[in-house]
């Protein structure tokens, strides 16, 4: 099959695109994807709280968190294929829908499992929401110095998102029940679906097409077992039977998936497009950020709660910086994209963050907030300098009649990144924890008795049972806590290394597949496009 580049279908004139219309649009996305993200972090860093009052077990704590995401990964790639084909406004509003039911559900929640159906609606109107709000973007800014601008204000909104989740979620819980901290995403939702309703312009991919069908349920079916796997590993183990069994339907549904796919005439997402070295290029480096970002989010909060005591509010001030530089930084790179290669300020985000995350090495029982804050800076704007060339890089490199597609692709291997981030993450913090845990133990005064009595309790209630534990006497206990703390910190060093080792191999990538230097016109957008293409001729340009 040739990949002779050919000219792009023709763009709407940016004239086309009223600016108060393209300007709401632009508003209602970032508050779109906002929304979607207010209980990514913001839940669970009040998971200790739901513990008490749920009275839930480890596992149930887990799948609050993962009830979430496993809707929202294993069915991006559908919504996003649903919006082109009937309309993103339509998706984007039963996203909002799906997210005010789900958090209605939880507001009146009295156990786990409806605590866990809660969240999975949300997840639902998440994978809606993703794919229908890059491409109500991709839409109405045709320019694509507009559109790197745009997209940097949805990243920025996306971090916006994840910091003031926990920090509204702390200050809920120092005030008043649980429930009510589900209350500030519902009314959110609610008001931005209203708005979209009376604001937004509906926008379909127009051609000849259909729902591919059995490439949307071999991809759910993928995405849903490797999430699944990927949790049961964390709380049964990797050999337990259920942990295997998901990686088997992994190995037999994603081949299935890659050879439907190349055989339909309408794929949901044409594998020829990974040809393109900076769609493959951004894809693996998309999946490897939010990996190393969600996974140390995830052991900073539990080494801030469990050795630091910190309560639900402390954890989200301290770790502001995470995700705070993407908004404070958005604007800025929003500028630098359309004066620089995005490729350079990608390969840049990732080099800071990988040693930012490297820096969380030095870390230790007694390490001080002044020295946690820096640290946590330099990973924070990594992260800040690197989303959003990711994003522009993916979605310039699908044709932009399939914005959705693009936008859903980016979505999914963000949130597959997240899902696999804890749960690989939570593994080796628990594994290495118990193992270092004896040798610190035995370099205490403690006697043999106690030592014994505290490693059979960590090992059977859990790290986070151990937290908590007290002996016969204080200095008993004070010695206990100290091991405790430097054991857990020893596995937290496990994991930066994990995660900055993965951001800089991510940086290499980058380099290697998508390359420093601005593309010229007829890069890998237009050879996606003319692999895309139908052979009758272009396609029509993108409803209005």
């Amino acid at each position: 099959m040739s990949t002779t580049a050919s000219p792009l279908p023709p763009r709407p004139a940016p004239a086309s695109v009223p600016p108060r219309h393209a300007t709401a649009t632009i508003v209602l996305a970032c508050l779109g994807v906002f929304v979607s993200y207010l209980p990514v972090v913001g839940v669970s860093t009040a998971l200790p709280v739901l513990h008490e009052a749920l009275d839930a077990d480890t596992a149930g704590l887990q799948w609050i968190t993962d009830a979430f995401i496993l809707p929202t990964a294993a069915l991006l790639l559908t919504c996003g294929m649903v919006g082109d084909l009937y309309g993103r406004k339509k998706v984007y509003v039963a996203g909002l829908a799906f997210f005010c039911a789900g958090s209605a559900v939880c507001l009146t929640a009295n156990s786990v499992v409806q605590v866990c159906v809660g969240q999975a609606l949300t997840g639902v109107g998440t994978a809606c929401l993703l794919p229908a709000t890059l491409a109500l973007i991709s839409h109405v800014c045709p320019d694509p110095g507009k559109r790197a601008r745009a997209i940097a204000a949805w990243t920025a909104s996306l971090g916006l998102g994840l910091t003031l989740g926990p920090l509204i979620n702390g200050a809920i819980l120092e005030e008043t029940g649980w429930r009510w901290m589900f209350l500030p995403a519902l009314v959110v939702a609610a008001g931005t679906a209203v708005a979209g309703l009376a604001l937004l312009t509906e926008s379909r991919a127009q051609r000849e097409r259909h729902l591919d069908i059995p490439g949307q349920l071999l991809a759910v079916v993928a995405i849903t077992a490797l999430v699944y796997a990927v949790i049961e590993g964390g709380v049964d183990g990797w050999g337990s039977a259920h942990t295997v069994a998901g990686f088997v339907i992994v190995a037999l549904a994603l081949p299935a998936f890659v050879l439907v796919e190349l055989r339909s005439p309408c794929p949901m997402l044409d594998m020829r497009l990974f040809k393109s070295p900076a769609f493959s290029g951004a894809a693996v480096v998309m999946g490897v950020t939010l990996f190393a970002q969600v996974g140390l989010v995830y052991t900073l909060s539990l080494y801030f709660g469990l050795v630091h005591g910190a309560s639900t509010l402390d954890i989200g001030v301290r770790l502001l910086a995470v995700n705070g530089f993407t908004v404070l930084l958005g604007p800025l790179v929003g500028r630098l994209m359309n004066r620089t290669a995005p490729g350079l300020l990608l390969v840049t985000g990732l080099f800071v963050g990988g040693v930012g995350a490297l820096l969380v090495t030095v870390f230790d029982a007694t390490t001080g907030t002044g020295t946690a804050a820096l640290v946590i800076a330099v990973f924070g704007i990594g992260i800040a300098l690197a989303m959003a060339p990711i994003t522009t890089i993916t979605m310039d490199s699908l044709p932009y009649r399939l914005a959705g597609t693009a936008g859903a692709a980016n979505s999914a291997l963000r949130q597959i990144g997240s899902a696999l981030g804890p749960a690989v993450f939570g593994v080796i913090l628990a594994g290495r924890t118990l193992d270092a845990l004896p040798g610190h133990l035995a370099a205490t005064d403690l006697a043999a008795a106690d030592q014994g009595k505290t490693l059979g309790i960590v090992h059977n209630a859990g790290i986070e049972a151990g937290a908590h534990l007290q002996l016969g006497s204080d200095a008993a206990t004070a010695a206990y806590r100290a091991a405790y703390g430097a054991s857990f910190t020893d596995a937290l060093q496990t994991c930066a290394l994990v995660g900055g080792v993965g951001m800089l191999v991510a940086a290499v990538v980058a380099v290697v597949l998508i390359g420093v230097h601005k593309r010229p016109a007829h890069g890998p957008v237009a050879e996606a496009a003319a692999m895309t293409r139908p052979a009758a001729g272009p396609a029509p340009a993108d409803a209005n």
